[in-house]
C-alpha cells in the first residue's frame, strides 16, 4: 500500500477556543472550517490535524472517542531547529494556554525539549536534537 495522504482527527469540546489556540502558536488554518470542525496545516509538509466536536467525530466514526484529558490517544512531536526555539515555544504555549506537562530540560546526548497538551488535553513534544 502506498497511501496518498495521512491525517489527524482529533475530538475537542470547544471549537472556538481550540482555534484560538492554535492560531496564537502560529498554526495556520487550512480553510476547512465549519460548525462541527476547525483544521490546520502543520510543520513544512503541511501535515494536517482536524478538530472535530467531539460529539460529531464519535457519531462519524461509529467507536468511543478516547478521554484525551486522561490519556493520551497519540503524542506528536514537533521538531525545534534549536534549543532557544524549544524554549521559545514553551513561552508560546503558556501563553496561548496550553498545558506544560512538563517543563523543558536535556535528556540523553543532544536531545532537548518538553511535553504539553492543548486546552483539549491532547499530547505534542516540542523536541530538539543535535544534528536532526
Amino acid at each position: 500500500m502506498n497511501p496518498k495522504k495521512i491525517w489527524a482527527n482529533l475530538a475537542v469540546a470547544d471549537l472556538d477556543r481550540t482555534a484560538k489556540f492554535y492560531r496564537d502558536l502560529g498554526f495556520k488554518p487550512n480553510g476547512l472550517g465549519s460548525s462541527e470542525l476547525t483544521s490546520f496545516f502543520v510543520g513544512q509538509d503541511n501535515f494536517v490535524i482536524h478538530f472535530f466536536l467531539k460529539d460529531v467525530l464519535r457519531a462519524n466514526l461509529k467507536i468511543e472517542v478516547a478521554d484525551s484529558q486522561h490519556a493520551a490517544e497519540v503524542v506528536f512531536t514537533i521538531s525545534a531547529a534549536s534549543r532557544a526555539e524549544v524554549d521559545a515555544w514553551e513561552k508560546e504555549v503558556k501563553n496561548a494556554g496550553g498545558q506544560l506537562i512538563s517543563g523543558t530540560e536535556a535528556f540523553g546526548e543532544g536531545y532537548y525539549g518538553f511535553l504539553f497538551a492543548d486546552p483539549d488535553g491532547h499530547r505534542f513534544n516540542v523536541f530538539y536534537m543535535d544534528g536532526l
